[in-house]
């Protein structure tokens, strides 16, 4: 894919395209910076290059086999995939660290996947779109309202403060395959 491009064009005149100062602007496709699962409610998060999205969620997670911590909660909630920026978890760290607390890594936050290149407030706007992680579409379900569990798991405190905003994104799987790391989001070209 190539990235996106903005640009703007300046000239003293337009008429003749005098004197013009063309300014480029590239901003790089958000991406899978990293994949991780955890077999069981509680289990360390484990990284994986790849990972198998089945029908239910992540093949080998726990919320694809309803072993999760909010896996009977009720109503029932789409809990196929979670996703969180780079971005997000630095700016709640960067929150973090000012107060002197400790920071929480891309796999302490119990999101599946880590994606670089994408503001949490972009991430966010997801809710209700489809979308293409590598080759599969997914449709964002709701936000991931932050909890204690990552604080609690990790006897670390403030993570619903911190994450507040820039928790992630639930969505549910509509075509099954493989994700791996380096894999591109891409909005759904057919809903735009």
């Amino acid at each position: 894919l190539l990235p996106f491009i903005h640009y703007s064009i300046h000239c003293i005149n337009k008429a003749r395209l005098e004197g013009c100062n063309i300014q480029i602007l590239m901003k790089a496709s958000a991406y899978i910076q990293a994949i991780y699962i955890a077999p069981m409610a509680g289990a360390p998060m484990e990284s994986v290059m790849d990972a198998e999205l089945v029908g239910s969620g992540i093949q080998g997670d726990r919320y694809a086999i309803n072993k999760g911590a909010y896996s009977d909660t009720s109503p029932s909630k789409i809990r196929h995939i979670s996703l969180i920026t780079a971005a997000g978890i630095e700016t709640a760290n960067e929150w973090l660290m000012a107060d002197n607390e400790p920071i929480f890594s891309g796999a302490e936050t119990r999101r599946n996947v880590v994606l670089a290149n994408m503001s949490a407030d972009e991430l966010n706007q997801l809710v209700g779109q489809t979308f293409y992680l590598g080759e599969l579409l997914l449709k964002g379900v709701e936000l991931c309202t932050p909890c204690q569990r990552p604080a609690q798991l990790q006897n670390k405190p403030n993570f619903m403060e911190a994450f507040e905003g820039r928790g992630g994104l639930r969505a549910e799987i509509l075509q099954v395959g493989t994700i791996s790391v380096g894999d591109v989001l891409q909005l759904n070209s057919k809903e735009a």
